[in-house]
């Protein structure tokens, strides 16, 4: 592919968000292929105009913060944007939100610079701040969103969905995109390797934001009917977020703190799992999570609660197995089973393994990804 790839996102260049961790691994995959790429954000305006602007969110509460996050980081990524297209040159923009696609759209000046969206958000970006507690579900800004969205990805050239999941919900609500030319490709890294053996610090690990759509409390409740029956099995919670000093405070009222361990923000979160012997994962809603697929490439089993994008990742069960959302005992003896069976751990890692290689491996995704954008 001659043309340039030029990635477009809100998001800051660095960071272990999904997004971040997705952009980082293309831009790493174009960049051994000697594709021209590059990453265009809001912080590649002068940092003068963006930090200052940034900053007086902190004194916002509720739907005005997103409101001002929202509307400020359009601004600055569409001025960055008309510098970068300003010259015409054929490129695709691979735009990480609805968003960044209409920044792209309102910056590009020739129809030779497309416009290619990726859909990494669950369900609605309006969902996801209602699961940050920050705007009221089906209130005045969360309709906005909505309607946002269903302006922007008709528009597009073209769509990338990371599930079928996803790709379904959204054609539900916005019918007017199975126009557009699409593809499903999943969530992607570049090969960790296997990692050095080694004694794990805990048995399970869970990273994410710690929010009420991830849910932690359940693993919680889990832990406890593990210690119930007998099988008291350690936790790592990796993340930091709204919901830490409540989890913290369940952890106590439960009498499980001394089983499970919160470490808060970690850099490079994922190279914590070598140390741990499964993951586990209880969002209640996920697109397609990249700490399942982090494990899977290092050889861990998963469990996870089976929603949304999650099953195409569970899939016939080899990597992992599938727990209920609403039966803590019932979860806890699934894990404790599996996690007691040395062959069914062996056989299952490798399993894991196998299938990151086939299906999540940047060789494999990133270049059906290319593929598609060439095609647009």
């Amino acid at each position: 592919m001659t043309r340039a790839i030029l990635i477009a996102t809100i998001m800051r260049p660095k960071g272990d968000t999904g997004v971040q961790t997705h952009f980082r691994a293309y831009l790493d995959y174009l960049d051994l292929r000697n594709q021209p790429s590059e990453l265009i954000t809001p912080y590649n305006a002068p940092l003068w105009q963006v930090y200052p602007v940034f900053a007086v969110r902190k004194l916002l509460i509720g739907a005005f913060s997103v409101w001002w996050y929202r509307y400020w980081h359009a601004h600055f990524l569409k001025h960055t944007l008309r510098s970068y297209l300003q010259s015409g040159k054929d490129c695709v923009i691979y735009a990480q939100c609805p968003i960044s696609a209409e920044a792209a759209l309102s910056a590009r000046v020739s129809e030779c610079q497309r416009v290619v969206m990726v859909t990494h958000f669950n369900i609605s970006q309006a969902d996801e701040w209602v699961g940050k507690g920050l705007i009221a579900k089906d209130g005045y800004l969360y309709r906005s969103i909505q309607r946002f969205e269903a302006s922007v990805l008709p528009r597009v050239d073209g769509l990338v969905f990371v599930s079928q999941f996803i790709k379904g919900e959204l054609i539900n609500r916005i019918p007017e995109i199975e126009k557009v030319p699409s593809v499903v490709v999943p969530n992607f890294l570049p090969d960790p390797g296997l990692p050095d053996e080694c004694e794990a610090v805990a048995d399970l690990i869970s990273i994410g934001t710690l929010e009420t759509r991830k849910n932690q409390q359940y693993l919680l409740e889990i832990v406890c009917a593990l210690r119930e029956m007998g099988q008291p099995l350690t936790l790592t919670i990796v993340g930091d977020g709204p919901d830490r000093v409540m989890l913290e405070a369940k952890a106590r009222a439960l009498k499980v703190e001394d089983l499970v361990r919160f470490v808060g923000f970690v850099n490079n979160a994922a190279q914590q799992i070598a140390l741990h012997r499964a993951c586990i994962h209880v969002a209640t809603i996920e697109n397609l999570p990249i700490t399942l697929i982090e494990s899977m490439a290092r050889g861990r089993p998963v469990f996870a609660a089976p929603v949304g994008g999650v099953l195409e990742i569970l899939g016939d069960e080899v990597g992992g197995l599938a727990i209920p959302l609403n039966d803590a005992h019932a979860a806890a003896r699934i894990v404790a089973t599996a996690l007691g069976n040395r062959e069914w751990m062996l056989v299952t890692g490798s399993a894991a393994r196998n299938r990151f290689i086939k299906e999540y491996a940047s060789d494999f995704a990133a270049r059906k990804l290319t593929a598609f954008l060439e095609s647009i």
